[in-house]
């Protein structure tokens, strides 16, 4: 009978460890339902064309007051008119997504996620976090009051040559990191043909917090606070410049920043005047160096080597840390956690103190 007893225990236990085994998977399988808040901002043509093939998210509203060009949207994409609303509150008191991305200009972001957040729905802005100080600590307060997550969005995040850079950085590979070099930027958003609902915000120090400057010093910021694991600079000078007046005429399209830590030091070289598009990174250690090219490759040379390794490919990402999607996801299904990430709220604030000194 005792021996009965003990095999039904053990049965009812297995049935249920392995019920609660299929519950979190099929909660982790479960598309994050997201809403668009804003579409003047550009990148958000690269989310509407990689949509339909994510398995992690599913597009449930877009809020846009400008009724033009939620129809220029909304042709050239093929999407349904009831997606659109042109009010955030009446959207998520109807809908109540997981998520809202912010797609507006970076000064917006701030009504964008406390109104998010309000709610209890979780927020993924376009980087950088915020245009002040002021603004990124209203959003860490509505982060924190009401338990939602406020992650932002970097394309360098989702580069397996900066992902295998800070994986050497924190193994120690490098030795002891003493001095970092981004390079960011492109030919010029006029020069590239940046869309009319788009140019005049990014050109705008208001709207996007300054030109240059804020547009590209935000990657190389954001890569020097995980290297220096959240530590707060001991100085940051900035050198900014125009030189295309006729083209900016309200913001600075050249930059230099130098960020001091101690025993470190982040030159960071944000511009609008490039000859070509570029993002790339040089970590000097005293055991070793590591040049990211572009989005894949690297180039190596540790103690002891005469040259230079030939370049050669990152290892990739795992699929939930390789796309904004698929992390947000993981996230909000609790299967990353975000604390001290690239895309991590606490790391942003860091962030906009910098490119704000």
């Amino acid at each position: 009978m005792l021996r009965s007893v003990r095999l039904l225990f053990t049965a009812t236990v297995l049935i249920f460890a392995g019920t609660v085994s299929l519950l979190a998977q099929t909660a982790s399988e479960t598309p994050i339902r997201v809403a668009i808040v804003g579409l003047t901002h550009g990148h958000v043509s690269g989310f509407l064309h990689n949509l339909p093939t994510s398995s992690s998210a599913r597009l449930v509203a877009i809020v846009e007051p400008n009724q033009q060009l939620a129809e220029q949207y909304r042709s050239h994409y093929k999407l349904d008119p009831a997606l659109f609303y042109t009010d955030e509150e009446t959207m998520i008191d109807k809908l109540h997504p997981d998520a809202v991305l912010a797609y507006g200009t970076i000064a917006e972001h701030r009504q964008v996620i406390e109104i998010a957040a309000k709610h209890g729905v979780n927020s993924m802005v376009e980087k950088p976090l915020a245009t002040t100080v002021e603004d990124a600590i209203a959003i860490r307060k509505a982060a924190q009051e009401n338990h939602v997550q406020v992650l932002v969005n970097y394309e360098t995040t989702w580069y397996n040559s900066n992902a295998e850079a800070l994986r050497e950085v924190h193994a120690g590979k490098l030795g002891t990191v003493r001095k970092i070099l981004v390079r960011d930027g492109h030919e010029g958003p006029k020069e590239i043909g940046v869309g009319p609902e788009w140019l005049p915000w990014l050109t705008d120090p208001k709207q996007n917090g300054a030109g240059a400057l804020f547009d590209f010093g935000c990657y190389g910021a954001d890569l020097a606070t995980v290297i220096s694991k959240g530590a707060t600079p001991l100085s940051v000078t900035a050198f900014a410049q125009t030189h295309k007046p006729e083209i900016y005429t309200r913001t600075e399209d050249d930059a230099t920043v130098i960020v001091a830590y101690p025993g470190m030091q982040a030159i960071l070289m944000p511009s609008w005047d490039w000859s070509f598009a570029v993002k790339n990174m040089e970590v000097y250690g005293n055991e070793g160096t590591l040049f990211t090219v572009g989005s894949n490759d690297i180039v190596t040379r540790y103690k002891g080597q005469r040259v230079e390794s030939a370049i050669y490919p990152a290892p990739p990402l795992k699929q939930n840390e390789s796309n904004s999607l698929d992390y947000l996801a993981a996230v909000l299904h609790h299967e990353i956690d975000p604390k001290g990430d690239l895309s991590s709220l606490e790391t942003n604030m860091i962030v906009v103190h910098k490119v704000k000194q």
